[in-house]
């Protein structure tokens, strides 16, 4: 492929992980003599990277290649290529559907989509790259970071080693990989040069870091302190803490180094003892109870972010009510609720006793009515106090207000900020005083 400048136009859908996979390829694809453009009408090249993780993520990358197409057809000189968990997923029966796509590629191989690119001739369809997901990224693959500058992702392992039955990621991502401790450090450390302020460690299980290759007991303390020793950012966030292997040890350092946000990501999933044996969750309604009261008690101030499944195969009311008192008991400052999506290849979707989809909805909703009003009063609770706050940049509801976040919001997936009064710029760390509260979003100036 010649160094010309061509025209890349890349949607990366679904989680964190997926968007550091996307930033590597859109590293190789500028090395290689791409530029990213708008839109896809200019674009050269259309590249989606998919989620495959749920119906709803399917049917969004679907959505995504139907409209890349029609693109395709005004203009066949375009190429479309399709790569991630969607592909990795559903490959075969996707080639069949959208004969108009160029590659597709699954979660092994998007770290030769240069070289993939440059052996395809015009015309060519050389089928679905569908090989075992085995690759690792280290510090010395390209990344083109596609945040803000003060903030980015930092992906430790790949894959996952948990076999809940609802899931998909095993054999979606592969086995469990982890990044040695120095590797991470030294992508730390070249992320702190280019300015980033927030570090956010992602990971399908970020507590069973390390596991594997010999070793038998998880590395995330280690990996913690080198981080805190080894670099300066000034705020380090974790995603995503398996409840089983969440110990003592962590919260320590977690309330021991401010540098380490007080903010848990534990999926919960349920809180019924019958269900989370369903679901092949490796822990019980008073593991759950020990553990939030541990929690609380070594780290007073932390906000906790849960998710919950509803509609599980075998769920009752008695089971509902359970969660229903459960997130008033513990109020936790953020809470995700999915509804149960029935998935070819887990073992849950053998399970008898199948949900029907409105009883789903309509549960689903009673939890985030409840945790809407939970949530308002927690920030009306905040009102008049000062809390250091990370600049965002300019409001994206309107140019009149800036936007930020506290320690207490994760970026993408809590609310935010809004500053009303002051004067800072995107990545600045300011002290900002609350003046309004909403279900969500908190309103102040800076102090």
């Amino acid at each position: 492929m010649p160094k010309m400048s061509k025209k890349l136009y890349l949607v990366s859908l679904g989680c964190p992980k997926n968007l550091v996979d996307s930033e590597v390829m859109l590293a190789l694809l500028e090395k290689a003599g791409y530029c990213v453009c708008q839109g896809p009408a200019e674009a050269d090249l259309m590249l989606v990277n998919t989620c495959g993780f749920i119906q709803s993520a399917v049917e969004e990358g679907i959505d995504e290649i139907i409209g890349l197409a029609a693109y395709k057809a005004r203009d066949p000189g375009k190429r479309l290529v399709v790569t991630g968990c969607m592909v990795q997923r559903y490959g075969q029966e996707l080639a069949k559907e959208f004969p108009e796509v160029d590659l597709f590629v699954g979660t092994e191989g998007f770290q030769d989509i240069v070289g993939i690119l440059e052996k395809m001739t015009p015309g060519s369809n050389p089928g679905p790259f569908l090989a075992k997901p085995l690759f690792l990224m280290d510090s010395h693959s390209p990344r083109k970071i596609s945040t803000p500058s003060h903030r980015a992702y930092l992906k430790v392992t790949e894959g996952c080693a948990n076999r809940c039955s609802y899931c998909l990621i095993p054999s979606l991502r592969g086995p469990l990989r982890s990044r040695p401790v120095d590797d991470i450090i030294r992508e730390a450390q070249r992320l702190e040069d280019g300015g980033v302020k927030e570090l956010t460690l992602v990971a399908q299980d970020l507590t069973a870091y390390g596991i594997g290759r010999g070793q038998s007991s998880p590395l995330l303390d280690r990996l913690l302190l080198s981080l805190l020793k080894e670099t300066a950012i000034p705020w380090l966030r974790l995603l995503y803490l398996q409840p089983a292997r969440l110990d003592d040890s962590l919260l320590r350092i977690m309330a021991d180094n401010p540098r380490l946000l007080p903010y848990l990501d534990i999926p919960l999933q349920h809180v019924s003892t019958r269900m989370l044996k369903l679901m092949n969750r490796p822990y019980d309604t008073a593991f759950i109870e020990a553990m939030l009261s541990r929690i609380r008690t070594i780290v007073p101030e932390v906000a906790i972010r849960t998710t919950l499944m509803v509609g599980f195969p075998g769920e009752t009311e008695d089971d509902m009510r359970l969660l229903e008192e459960f997130i008033r008991t513990y109020r936790f400052e953020h809470v995700g609720v999915f509804p149960y999506s029935n998935e070819d290849g887990c073992a849950a979707s053998n399970l008898p006793d199948q949900c029907p989809e409105g009883v789903k909805i309509e549960r689903r909703h009673r939890l985030m009515e409840l945790q809407a009003g939970i949530s308002l009063e927690n920030h009306k609770g905040m009102l008049g106090k000062t809390e250091e706050v990370l600049v965002e940049g300019v409001s994206r509801e309107t140019d009149l207000l800036l936007e930020g976040r506290t320690a207490r919001q994760a970026p993408e997936i809590d609310g935010c900020v809004y500053i009303a009064s002051g004067e800072c710029n995107a990545g600045d760390i300011v002290e900002v005083r609350f003046t309004e509260a909403h279900t969500y979003d908190l309103v102040g100036e800076i102090v």
